[in-house]
């Protein structure tokens, strides 16, 4: 099969896109947290540019896509090193290369460990970090990916998962709690988000990289890829309108960084579904992104679970919502390769997502707190109290995002 130049040049822009939801992601968090914590939430984007690319060229991509180990993991020989690739060689029947297709799910790599930091911002130690960056990936994310997208069971299981609920944002998600109640509260509070125009900046990123996260994720140019992207908008819209009617009604004044939060919010939740379900259906998810992941953040406020930005709400939920909403909303008529879900008469497959979830929520977090706790048994996975209290930009990195944090 002859490469597509089409679909070729199509995914190396959507590959593009995802890469620039990293830095967007930094943004977005950076905007959030106090003004001596900038640099240090930042960092822990950026870094994850730099380990996840050397740590999937090595041996990520084998135990994503490598030939099936006991349907949990690929093989991580087969593509060691990138080895035993060549330059023309095709993926699968596609009609991209591969070593465009592993630059694409790189990207993927690279900001799922990211979207964690926001839960443990201005707690945990950089070595801690760059640790738990190499072992979430290896002992999480990488599974994720085999099971559901590279041959695993999951898939054998007719789990579907369009662009990342389970194997993005709901593994994300409930990751990041695990890490809240390892961490506990901060000791040290400041006034935030102290940047309301980064958020804005970073939320423009994202939602502009969105379109490769899920209309990339159709891996051509065709239908489908028209789909994923009108769904993508109406996720993220509908959520953001919907956010910020709720904050308006509850709090008196709607804001930018709730519609912003909204909008990211229906972003995530659309993402499983987006290539699956008809634009009605990516209407309601949004509405559901805008209001169930609001009522969550509301709840963790009740309990004081210290998640900084509310990935577990936004994400984890987010994640959760958007599963359970393709297993009720998906239909053949839009994708003939999907499934239809429980609203079409398909009872059977909202089990099988369902099932696929839940055993991702278990996974996620079990697994997350035991490698938190054996990190801890070689060097310190929280910050000292003099540390927290200077701020870790300073404390941790020697450098100040602005010269009066100092």
């Amino acid at each position: 099969m002859q490469i597509n130049a089409p679909d070729t040049a199509f995914m190396l822009v959507a590959t593009a896109l995802v890469l620039i939801m990293t830095p967007g992601l930094a943004f977005f968090y950076g905007g959030l947290v106090g003004r001596k914590n900038v640099v240090a939430i930042m960092m822990q984007s950026f870094v994850s540019l730099g380990i996840s690319t050397v740590l999937w060229v090595t041996v990520g991509f084998s135990l994503c896509f490598g030939s099936d180990i006991g349907g949990i993991i690929g093989n991580p020989a087969d593509f060691f090193l990138l080895t035993g690739i060549g330059a023309g060689d095709i993926y699968e029947g596609l009609g991209i290369p591969v070593y465009l297709f592993a630059a694409y799910q790189l990207m993927f790599a690279i900001i799922t460990p990211a979207l964690i930091t926001g839960a443990f911002a201005n707690r945990m130690t950089f070595k801690a970090y760059f640790t738990f960056l190499v072992g979430w990936q290896l002992l999480v994310y990488y599974p994720f990916v085999h099971m559901v997208w590279g041959g695993g069971w999951m898939a054998d299981y007719g789990v579907l998962d369009f662009a990342g609920g389970i194997v993005v944002h709901a593994i994300a998600g409930i990751a990041a709690l695990a890490t809240v109640f390892f961490l506990g509260e901060r000791r040290i509070s400041e006034p935030e988000p102290h940047n309301i125009p980064f958020v804005a900046l970073g939320t423009a990123l994202l939602w502009f990289g969105w379109f490769g996260f899920n209309a990339g994720s159709a891996l051509a140019v065709n239908e489908i890829t028209t789909l994923a992207f009108i769904n993508t908008q109406i996720g993220g819209a509908f959520a953001g309108v919907t956010w910020m009617i709720l904050e308006w009604k509850l709090k008196q004044k709607p804001t930018l960084v709730g519609f912003c939060v909204g909008a990211v919010a229906g972003l995530a939740t659309v993402t499983p579904a987006a290539g699956f379900v008809a634009p009605q259906g990516a209407m309601l998810i949004g509405i559901l992104a805008g209001s169930i992941p609001y009522a969550a953040v509301a709840f963790r406020q009740r309990r004081n679970w210290d998640d900084a930005l509310d990935v577990w709400g936004v994400h984890g939920i987010g994640g959760i919502v958007g599963i359970l909403a393709l297993g009720l909303l998906a239909t053949k008529s839009m994708n003939p390769a999907g499934a239809d879900g429980l609203l079409y008469g398909n009872s059977s497959f909202f089990v099988t997502e369902l099932v696929g979830l839940l055993v991702g929520i278990a996974w996620a977090f079990i697994v997350t707190y035991a490698l938190l706790w054996t990190i801890n048994k070689v060097t310190p996975v929280r910050v000292s109290h003099d540390d927290e209290q200077a701020g870790l930009d300073n404390a941790l990195h020697g450098e100040t995002a602005y010269l009066d944090a100092e």
